[in-house]
């Protein structure tokens, strides 16, 4: 069992820049990922971190947005800069228990283990 929180949503204006958190504990997982979903919409695969460290966005974040994690891998971020009004939706923190070697952010891949979501609501 993996447990996720996630905090650091919030108000910002267009522009500006939030970082979200991931606190990860319990059993082993072997990526992190973070999803968003808006209201009306499909859920949106934004970027991922595999347990080598390598990295994946999606083309709507690349460049504005980084993740990144705590030296213990335990803490994962989403540093999110350039915020626009259309990035407003709840983000997700998502653990991959399955070994793949790789991280994945298609949105239906089912990482298993999700935290409850924070909101971030980008203001024009």
């Amino acid at each position: 069992e993996v447990q996720l929180v996630e905090s650091g949503g919030g108000l910002v204006q267009a522009g500006g820049s939030l970082r979200l958190s991931c606190a990860v504990s319990g059993s082993t997982f072997y990526a992190i990922a973070w999803f968003r979903q808006a209201p009306g919409k499909e859920r949106e695969g934004l970027s991922c971190i595999d347990s080598d460290g390598d990295t994946l966005y999606a083309d709507s974040v690349k460049g504005r947005f980084t993740i990144s994690s705590d030296n213990d891998k335990r803490t994962f971020y989403l540093q999110m800069n350039n915020l626009k009004p259309e990035d407003t939706a709840v983000y997700y923190c998502a653990a991959d228990p399955v070994p793949l070697g790789y991280c994945i952010i298609h949105p239906t891949y089912d990482y298993g283990y999700w935290g409850q979501g924070t909101q971030v609501t980008v203001s024009s």
